[in-house]
């Protein structure tokens, strides 16, 4: 009889890659089991805990919407924040980005300084930043502009870094070989490649964040609506909170609908 023939596969993966999974799935599980042992939180808490979410989730409804008009003025300066500091960090973006960009920045020491500093400020969490310049400027909009400066510019030279390193060197080299200065091959052989595109793409797209990042510093006293939530969380005015999450929704669903179709006209 033909081997071929009476050839029967023992199932759809070799017997060495099922060893490894079941020794990864083993892993995991193992240290699934000490972690939840060592921090004493296990998932059938969340699930004992169910009838007491379905009752807080009651306490926020009906929301009440005749607090809709207290939630306008910080709802603004929410989106004020997030306009001034995208703007800002675009600015202060575009420098640092070809700092950052190795095929740029030929110098290795000044790469590799910005390198860190930019892994600095991005491990820093953005709330941490607000907490940090609250204490230094005092509870307001200010504080919190600052930190999402600091916390859009390291997305955003990130981003832009990388797309500087692989675009195509061939005009760059023209320039060069022609005698053309630094300003002029950064202007006339990357910008046009970069700034079409891409570097309005990802404004918009930092801009989404930062409407997002603002709501939550606010909780921290960095301004905006943020601050509203959390006063009215702790006078338990559950339904004001509902109203002002559902208002926040609302804007941040319309605010990401207009942007995507914006970079849809880009692309």
């Amino acid at each position: 009889m033909d081997k071929k023939a009476s050839f029967i596969p023992r199932g759809l993966y070799p017997l060495r890659t099922k060893r490894i999974f079941t020794i990864s799935a083993v892993v995991v599980i193992g240290f699934y089991l000490l972690s939840s042992i060592i921090t004493e939180s296990f998932i059938i808490d969340f699930f004992i805990k169910i009838p007491n979410i379905f009752g807080l989730i009651g306490d926020f409804f009906p929301p009440d919407w005749g607090y809709v008009e207290q939630i306008w003025p910080k709802l603004f300066e929410t989106i004020h924040m997030a306009i001034i500091a995208t703007t800002l960090a675009v600015l202060i973006s575009i420098p640092f980005s070809l700092l950052a960009a190795r095929n740029v920045m030929t110098n290795s020491i000044i790469y590799q300084f910005m390198r860190f500093i930019l892994n600095i400020i991005r491990t820093i969490p953005d709330i941490i930043l607000a907490v940090v310049f609250v204490g230094l400027f005092g509870i307001g909009a200010f504080s919190g502009i600052i930190a999402l400066i600091i916390f859009a510019v390291g997305i955003l030279v990130k981003l832009m870094s990388e797309i500087i390193e692989a675009i195509d060197m061939n005009p760059t080299e023209a320039i060069r070989s022609t005698g053309g200065n630094a300003l002029q091959t950064i202007s006339y052989a990357i910008v046009p490649q970069i700034l079409p595109p891409q570097f309005i793409s990802f404004s918009l797209y930092v801009f989404e964040i930062n409407i997002r990042a603002s709501v939550v510093l606010g909780l921290v006293g960095a301004g905006g609506v943020g601050q509203l939530i959390n006063k009215e969380i702790n006078f338990m005015n559950y339904p004001a909170v509902s109203t002002i999450v559902i208002i926040i929704f609302v804007v941040v669903v319309i605010i990401d609908f207009l942007s995507a179709k914006l970079r849809e006209g880009l692309l």
